[in-house]
């Protein structure tokens, strides 16, 4: 499974979705847009964070740690 945080610089929230993930024990990678914009052009998000999973945008914002796992145990 393929997680992407895609993140500013100086966003409090990427930190809160970034510990749930931690805490859930699940890897990803995190994406500065603004030194990747190819990704807003591909998942135009319009606030940070955005959690694309597998190649397909799932959130903008922070979703609650049951909306997480259960949109990963989907997977």
């Amino acid at each position: 499974m393929k997680i992407e945080i895609l993140t500013t610089p100086a966003c409090s929230n990427c930190s809160i979705v970034e510990k749930i993930f931690d805490d859930i024990g699940v890897s990803y990678d995190v994406i500065d847009v603004t030194e990747n914009p190819e990704y807003l052009e591909k998942y135009p998000i319009f606030t940070a964070p955005g959690i694309v999973i597998n190649d397909k945008l799932e959130f903008v914002g922070i979703p609650s740690k049951k909306e997480l796992i259960s949109k990963l145990s989907q997977r």
